[in-house]
């Protein structure tokens, strides 16, 4: 009886592992409610509010350079006509979308 509750419980551990490796990240979470209206699903800036702004795909050589300190700086304070978001997310969160953001660049 004790090797049964033992497979389980270890069936159990694996099923819940499973289920939240398919869960968003914060970053993923937060780029999708805050910056895909603009940037675009993949970051290619697609979207009709990203053309209308002109932003930039975060494929394109100038955005493959920016540091991350420079991308947390530009989401704190906005740039052009992206918002501040200062006082919207946190650090954490904005270095959590900055992440996604890279891997976003890594599937182009």
């Amino acid at each position: 009886m004790k090797m049964q509750n033992k497979a389980a419980v270890l069936m159990l551990a694996l099923m819940a592992g499973a289920a939240m490796s398919f869960a968003q990240s914060g970053g993923e979470a937060v780029y999708k409610a805050r910056c895909q209206m603009c940037h675009g699903a993949t970051g290619s800036a697609d979207t009709p509010a990203g053309k209308a702004m002109k932003v930039k795909s975060f494929s394109d050589p100038i955005m493959l350079k920016m540091s991350d300190a420079t991308l947390l700086g530009l989401t704190k304070n906005g740039s052009g006509k992206m918002p501040a978001f200062k006082d919207k997310l946190t650090d954490i969160q904005i270095q959590e979308v900055i992440a996604f953001i890279h891997q976003l660049q890594k599937m182009k």
